[in-house]
């Protein structure tokens, strides 16, 4: 492993350097090896590693390209961990949620365009005012989504909704046990949108920590 470790800081150190660029093809294995002082076999295992985090792309009879290095491309590797969250940890993904998500929303204040707002409102009102849990929860993930996206920051987007997976069952039992909590999302979401509008950051966030911290005040009292 130490070895294989050390293959992967060398191909990395040459990818921090700028020696290999996004989608650069890697030199031939044998090339390669030899030039950094490696095992063919430690190479081998290291660009194995790599493509598993989505560094390298291997394509078969093509050779072994660099990918585009894109945030979201790189973020999956987050989402491959987050999948194999347990329950007990759900409350520690609501924790880091409630300090990424109302940075992004008071960043998508300035940003967001009126008619990515009226989509917003849209949305909204065609849900009504007793949608199911399920229609509501589905809902409140793309609005969040949307609002996080218009933020402008891409590593941003990637983690937030990289968080949001985990935390979904709980907001489902939320919406199946307490009686108000339908109605309390509905309101929190129109304020949200409502400080949006006004281009106010520092509201846009405060609804948005409200709304999150709800969720997990609600389940800490539940455990």
């Amino acid at each position: 492993m130490a070895v294989t470790d050390e293959a992967i800081e060398k191909i990395k150190a040459m990818i921090v350097s700028g020696a290999l660029r996004p989608g650069d093809r890697l030199p031939k294995e044998s090339e390669l090896a030899a030039a950094l002082g490696l095992s063919r076999n430690s190479l081998r295992e290291a660009v194995r590693a790599l493509s598993l985090i989505r560094i390298l792309d291997v394509r078969q009879g093509d050779g072994t390209y660099v990918t585009s290095l894109d945030p979201q491309l790189l973020l999956e590797a987050l989402s491959f961990v987050v999948d194999f969250h347990r329950d007990d940890t759900v409350l520690e993904f609501l924790a880091v949620r409630r300090i990424l998500e109302p940075a992004a929303t008071a960043m998508a204040a300035a940003r967001i365009g009126e008619q990515q707002l009226d989509a917003l409102a849209g949305e909204l009102d065609r849900l009504g005012d007793a949608p199911s849990v399920e229609e509501l929860v589905a809902s409140d993930l793309e609005f969040h989504r949307g609002i996080v996206r218009a933020s402008g920051n891409s590593v941003l987007c990637s983690l937030v909704d990289g968080l949001s997976g985990p935390t979904t069952r709980a907001r489902i039992w939320r919406g199946l046990t307490q009686q108000d909590a339908v109605a309390r999302t509905l309101h929190e979401h129109r304020a949200i949108l409502a400080a949006l509008r006004d281009r106010d950051a520092e509201a846009a966030r405060s609804w948005a920590t409200v709304h999150i911290a709800s969720v997990e005040q609600w389940l800490r009292s539940t455990l």
